[in-house]
């Protein structure tokens, strides 16, 4: 198992309480010998950084300052598999939860992620319950799922009780990001196997006949993150959403447990700009 004496900046820790480099049995909060997201979201929120660029250093970078969780986005990002393997090792080296957004809701993007490493995905346009159980299944060895056995880098970094302890480890996150999705959230939600769900908040919007942004005051989208709200808590599910750091006291009040806050590209773009014009202006 990865362990290091390292302390984070941020909330999390590297070494289970009580536990030391020496010690190979130490556990997580959670009880299991890996770490995992569980843990990250309670008390929660969970703050994540999220990554569209191919770059292992801003994962580390991001790690080291104390984020819960690095979710590396194959879908709409950058990043091949084969970078997302050196982002998600540079992620963990520094202590925090590597996640991927993975590419689609199929068995070998999802087992190429997992086995890189990755000890939480979540998968996009996920909106019934057959697909949900779909994702389940591509996340869970045998007999709970489909998962082949393979996992050589996750292997590598969380030793031998990784097999053992993967199916309760390893989070499935399904994303909500329709209208379809939250009309049949209860069906979602009552598939065994889901940890959590992700709000997709610009494509619900789209779907809702709204402006692509990440959040409005408008009835339609208040009402439907209320829906997902209520439903992940009659079924004990955590919410998990994307935001940003002005955003995040209204949605911890609400009640999402993980949040995205940080970004890698339009930051960087913005301060290259504002730096530019500073530049030019004299100032």
């Amino acid at each position: 198992m990865f362990l290091t004496a390292e302390p984070l900046v941020g909330r999390g820790t590297k070494v289970p309480p009580g536990g030391t480099l020496a010690d190979p049995t130490a556990h997580y909060p959670s009880g299991m010998l890996l770490p995992t997201l569980k843990d990250r979201w309670s008390p929660g929120p969970a703050l994540g950084a999220w990554l569209f660029l191919r770059e292992p250093l801003t994962a580390e970078s991001a790690a080291r300052m104390g984020y819960d969780y690095v979710c590396i986005d194959l879908q709409h990002g950058y990043a091949s598999q084969v970078d997302a393997l050196a982002m998600i090792q540079a992620a963990a080296s520094a202590g925090t939860i590597p996640v991927v957004r993975v590419a689609w809701n199929d068995p070998t993007s999802i087992g190429h992620s997992l086995d890189a490493g990755a000890l939480a995905v979540i998968v996009p346009m996920v909106n019934n319950a057959e697909q949900a159980a779909r994702a389940v299944a591509a996340c869970r060895y045998a007999p709970e799922g489909i998962r082949s056995f393979g996992a050589l880098a996750a292997l590598d970094r969380y030793s031998g009780d990784y097999v053992q302890q993967a199916n309760a480890a390893v989070c499935c996150i399904p994303m909500i990001e329709t209208i379809e999705a939250v009309d049949n959230l209860d069906e979602i939600l009552s598939v065994p196997g889901i940890d959590g769900i992700y709000v997709g908040p610009v494509d619900l919007s789209l779907t809702l006949g709204l402006p692509p942004l990440t959040a409005h005051d408008d009835p339609l989208f208040t009402d439907a993150i209320d829906r997902i709200l209520d439903a992940c808590r009659r079924h004990g599910i955590v919410a998990g959403i994307h935001a940003d750091a002005d955003l995040t006291q209204k949605w911890t009040a609400a009640g999402f447990r993980m949040i995205t806050v940080g970004y890698d590209r339009t930051p960087m773009l913005a301060g290259m700009k504002a730096d530019l014009l500073k530049a030019r202006s004299g100032a």
